[in-house]
């Protein structure tokens, strides 16, 4: 039994030996990839850290990248709040809700079309803007801090255009400052929510009278469905195609984008 086994173990060696040597390369390799890995040259790497500044020019512009970074996360809100944009978009969705379908536009065409809009609306106050402040900077004839008063200057004269007396009377007393002579006598973080305040009100005033034919419609269809006894039948389903073809023969979308850009005029 030992001779056979002898006999088969010497007529196998001869296969064994190359993948004996296969595992050993194996291993060798294996072991070469969990060493530690080489460095490579030239290869950039970057390092964030705290140190001491040498002096307070330093810290002013570490300050002013801060701040710059902040302000750019914060565009958005600033577009929305400090433009025409809060006002086009309430009344566009107040439409669709007054034709009886929410979702339709859907929010991302409501968005694009007041976002355009707001372009439209906005364009000299940015014109001016680039005239006065951008382009003297970039030129380098201005200083960074009577660009940026050039640049706030037309933003506020839009604001005060679009803004209620009583509510900046409002903020101002309760910011407890005395009664504002002129406009530049107003501080811009009283203005700020003023304005704000004076955009939702005028968007809601414009809603309410967008929704009044649909309403007279929703009245109408409602009063033939009873006098008919159909009770159990929706207005809403009934109503809606007549509010679809009404708007459409109206041309609404021209009349509501008319209104909305006279409104800023």
């Amino acid at each position: 039994m030992k001779s056979l086994f002898g006999r088969v173990l010497q007529g196998v060696r001869p296969a064994l030996s190359p993948l004996i040597l296969l595992a050993a390369a194996g291993l060798i390799l294996c072991g070469s990839c969990f060493a530690a890995p080489p460095t490579l040259a030239g290869l950039p790497t970057i390092q964030l850290g705290v140190s001491a500044s040498s002096s307070p020019q330093e810290v002013s512009q570490g300050l002013q990248i801060l701040i710059l970074l902040t302000i750019l996360t914060l565009a958005p809100a600033m577009l929305i709040l400090t433009t025409a944009f809060t006002r086009i978009v309430i009344v566009m969705s107040l439409v669709r809700q007054a034709m009886g379908i929410p979702n339709l536009p859907p929010n991302q065409v409501i968005l694009g079309l007041s976002l355009i809009l707001t372009f439209f609306v906005m364009a000299p106050t940015f014109n001016t803007i680039n005239e006065k402040a951008l382009q003297p900077y970039i030129a380098g004839t201005i200083a960074q801090q009577a660009a940026l008063d050039n640049a706030v200057e037309p933003l506020r004269l839009f604001m005060f255009k679009q803004t209620h007396e009583k509510d900046i009377a409002l903020f101002t007393k309760l910011a407890k400052l005395p009664k504002p002579k002129t406009t530049k006598n107003v501080p811009t973080y009283v203005l700020l929510p003023a304005f704000i305040i004076s955009e939702l009100k005028t968007a809601f005033q414009l809603g309410f009278m967008v929704f009044l034919p649909f309403l007279v419609i929703d009245l109408v269809i409602s009063s033939v469905l009873v006098s008919m006894g159909m009770m159990f039948l929706p207005p809403a389903s009934i109503a809606l195609p007549f509010k679809i073809i009404l708007f459409v023969l109206a041309d609404g979308w021209q009349l509501i984008s008319q209104a909305l850009v006279l409104g800023f005029n």
